[in-house]
C-alpha cells in the first residue's frame, strides 16, 4: 500500500509541474519537500544584457549571472502574493510596472495595513546603481540583500523567511523553475538565497532608454523634436549657458558626467526639505542613521528623473503630490538647514522657467517601459 501512495505522490508532483497557475492556497496546496530534481534538464540561456547608447556600465553580479530561466523565475516571484504571510502581497503590490514600479501613494501599507515611513522608490535601470546607493538611505550594499528585508518586515510582507523557503519547497512548480534556473537537484535545496537572486535578476532587467528625450535627443530620430518650452526646460535643466537662460541647477544632482543617461548621479544630499537650526533636529535621519555620520542626516538619495511624471507622490516622504509642488519647492531656494546642499538656496524660477522645467520632465517618460511584456504580471 505505501508503495502505491508513494507512486501516486511522486505521478502528482510530475503533473503539477506542468501547471504554472497561481497556488490555490499560501502553501501551495503540496507536499513535494526532499524530491529529486534531477530528471529535469538543467541548461540556462545566458542573458545577452542590453546596455542603452550613452549609459554607464552595468554593475552586474559576477557571482549571478543573469540567465533567461533565472530572470523568469525572478519574474514570479515578485508578483507572487506567497512572499507574504497572508499571501495578499508581493513586490509588485507596492512596485508596479504603470508607475514606473513604483505604486503612487505617499508611503506604502503591508498586509497588515500598517505604513512605512518612504516613499516607494521606482525600480528604474537598477543595473547601474553603484553598491550601497540602495534605497533612499543607501542601506542595502546590493540588490539581493535589499529583496530579504522587504519579507519580514512587520509593515510590508511581515513573513518569515523559513516559511518561505517552505511554501516554495511544496509548491507543484517552482521546484521545476529553481531547477531550470540554478541547477538545484532537490527541492530541499529552494533557499532564501536563490530567490532572492532570482527576483536581483529580474529586476536587473528593467530598463528604460525608450522616452521621447532618448528618440529626439540621443538618438535623434527623424522627424522627431523637442518643442520650444521642453528645449527650454532642458537647458535649464542642463546649463548649457543659453542666453538668457538661468542655471537651475537641477543637473548637479540628477545629470552629471558619465551618469547624465541616467538623470541621476546617485548621491545624497539634504535638498532643503525641511527648515531645522540643530542637524539632530531632522525627523528622519536619513543618510546619517547608515553612516553615523552627523553631517549626512536628514540627506536623501536623489532618485532617477526617468518616468518621473508617473511616479507621484514624491520626496522621501511622499509629501509633494504633483511635480508642480516639487518645482514650486525647488524654485523657491528651499528651506535653511546646517548641510543644505549649496546649490538649493542659489535656485530661483520664474513661472514660465518652471512650466518648461515641468515640460522637459514629461519628455522623460518612457511607455514602452512601463508596457513591456517581459516586465508584467505573470498571473494577470
Amino acid at each position: 500500500m505505501k508503495k502505491y501512495i508513494f507512486i501516486i505522490t511522486i505521478l502528482g508532483f510530475i503533473c503539477a509541474c506542468c501547471n504554472d497557475e497561481m497556488p490555490d492556497d499560501e502553501t501551495g496546496g503540496g507536499g513535494n519537500e526532499g524530491i529529486d530534481l534531477t530528471n529535469i534538464s538543467y541548461d540556462p540561456t545566458p542573458y545577452d544584457f542590453p546596455t542603452p547608447q550613452f549609459f554607464p556600465e552595468p554593475n552586474l553580479p559576477a557571482d549571478n549571472p543573469l540567465t533567461d530561466e533565472g530572470i523568469e523565475l525572478g519574474r514570479r516571484l515578485f508578483y507572487d502574493p506567497i512572499l507574504s504571510a497572508d499571501s495578499t502581497m508581493s513586490c509588485g503590490s507596492c512596485h508596479q510596472p504603470s508607475a514606473s514600479f513604483a505604486d503612487n501613494v505617499p508611503q506604502p501599507f503591508g498586509i497588515d495595513g500598517l505604513t512605512g515611513p518612504r516613499n516607494t522608490m521606482a525600480l528604474v535601470n537598477m543595473a547601474f546603481v553603484p553598491n550601497n546607493q540602495f534605497n533612499w538611505d543607501g542601506k542595502f550594499p546590493n540588490l539581493e540583500v535589499q529583496a530579504i528585508e522587504p519579507v519580514e518586515n512587520p509593515v510590508e510582507l511581515h513573513e518569515d523567511w523559513g516559511n518561505v523557503e517552505t511554501k516554495l519547497r511544496r509548491h507543484p512548480t517552482y521546484p521545476e523553475y529553481f531547477r531550470k534556473a540554478f541547477g538545484i537537484e532537490n527541492t530541499d535545496d529552494i533557499t532564501r538565497e536563490l530567490a532572492t537572486q532570482a527576483i536581483t535578476q529580474f529586476e536587473l532587467t528593467l530598463i528604460s532608454s525608450d522616452s521621447y528625450y532618448d528618440k529626439a535627443v540621443v538618438r535623434t530620430e527623424p522627424g522627431v523634436f523637442l518643442e520650444e518650452n521642453e528645449l527650454r526646460g532642458m537647458k535649464l535643466f542642463q546649463d548649457e549657458g543659453a542666453t538668457g537662460l538661468k542655471d537651475a541647477q537641477c543637473w548637479h544632482c540628477h545629470s552629471f558626467g558619465a551618469r547624465k543617461a541616467l538623470f541621476t548621479n546617485g548621491g545624497f544630499f539634504n535638498n532643503g526639505l525641511d527648515e531645522v537650526t540643530s542637524l539632530t533636529d531632522f525627523e528622519d535621519l536619513g543618510r546619517g542613521a547608515v553612516t553615523g555620520d552627523l553631517g549626512d542626516n536628514g540627506k536623501f538619495k536623489a532618485p532617477t528623473l526617468r518616468n518621473i511624471a508617473l511616479t507621484a507622490p514624491y520626496m522621501h516622504d511622499g509629501r509633494f503630490a504633483t511635480l508642480e509642488e516639487v518645482i514650486d519647492h525647488y524654485g523657491s531656494g528651499g528651506h535653511p538647514a546646517p548641510n543644505v546642499d549649496a546649490f538649493v538656496p542659489l535656485i530661483d524660477l520664474d513661472e514660465q522657467e518652471k512650466a518648461d522645467i515641468i515640460a522637459f520632465l514629461h519628455t522623460l517618460t518612457d511607455t514602452t517601459f512601463t508596457n513591456n511584456p517581459a516586465y508584467q504580471n505573470p498571473y494577470e
